[in-house]
């Protein structure tokens, strides 16, 4: 099996290996892997033009349909340009069929060293935790793929771990830190579950990405809190780490339902 969650076919097409299958279906991707192949993709975009200075700081993507484990295809364009901001959309289709939609704020790099603060605290070094594996709770070749070292004893609905996988990104090609961190994010969802998997469905519809520093490394830091309402809606909250501290937050909203015969 490739080292890779996907292997290019051309300039903007990919196709998914068994390692980006995904929890809820193996038939389908996790959305994981392929939320860093959007990341990757705006790279590459960003790579053809001239440098900006600018930075990626929040991206956001909504998950418009089944993605199912099939070649997809990436199309990026800016649709709002600017010397200090600008705005990137990108859409993934499957088979013709838009299934993702993703915008990226960049915003312009200056030193602001000086004022710097209002951050968490460090969670502690991954270095000498001991790892626990996913696949006793989720299917899939993606959540096999990561290596997570829990911070302390999970909860339902709490959870500190880092997150790191030995796989690359897109076989045969380097992919930046960014898109190799935001590739581990959508995972957050399934470390620090409230119910049985087995037993009730908490899908993720979106997931946003809000930065105030880029991280560095190849582990992700989660500290992770699951809500669920009473309506049907639930929220997963991240504070997000690298090794040197926090860099920022995401959000997942969920729907929550019963499995048919629960």
């Amino acid at each position: 099996m490739t080292a890779s969650y996907f292997e290019r076919s051309d300039r903007h097409r990919y196709k998914p290996t068994p390692h980006a299958s995904g929890a809820w279906d193996p038939d389908e991707q996790h959305f994981s892997p392929l939320a860093g192949l959007v990341v990757h993709a705006i790279d590459q975009y960003r790579a053809e033009r001239p440098p900006s200075g600018l930075v990626l700081s929040r991206v956001s993507f909504d998950i418009l349909g089944r993605l199912a484990l099939a070649e997809c295809e990436i199309r990026v364009e800016s649709i709002r340009p600017g010397r200090t901001i600008e705005l990137l959309e990108a859409v993934v289709h499957i088979a013709d069929r838009p299934v993702v939609r993703a915008r990226a704020w960049l915003l312009t790099e200056a030193d602001t060293g000086a004022v710097a603060g209002g951050t968490d605290a460090r969670l502690p070094r991954p270095d000498g935790l001991a790892g626990r594996s996913l696949t006793s709770v989720w299917p899939g070749g993606h959540c096999a793929s990561v290596d997570i070292r829990p911070v302390g004893t999970p909860e339902p609905g709490r959870a500190t771990a880092w997150l790191a996988t030995d796989l690359d990104l897109v076989g045969g090609e380097p992919s930046s830190p960014l898109a190799s961190y935001v590739a581990l994010v959508d995972t957050a969802n399934g470390i620090a579950v409230r119910r049985p998997p087995a037993e009730w469905m908490f899908p993720n519809v979106d997931l946003t990405i809000h930065l105030h520093r880029q991280p560095e490394g190849r582990w992700v830091g989660l500290d992770t809190t699951v809500v669920f309402g009473p309506t049907g809606q639930g929220l997963t909250s991240s504070v997000l780490h690298d090794i040197h501290g926090p860099v920022g937050q995401a959000q997942q909203i969920l729907t929550v339902r019963p499995l048919p015969g629960r």
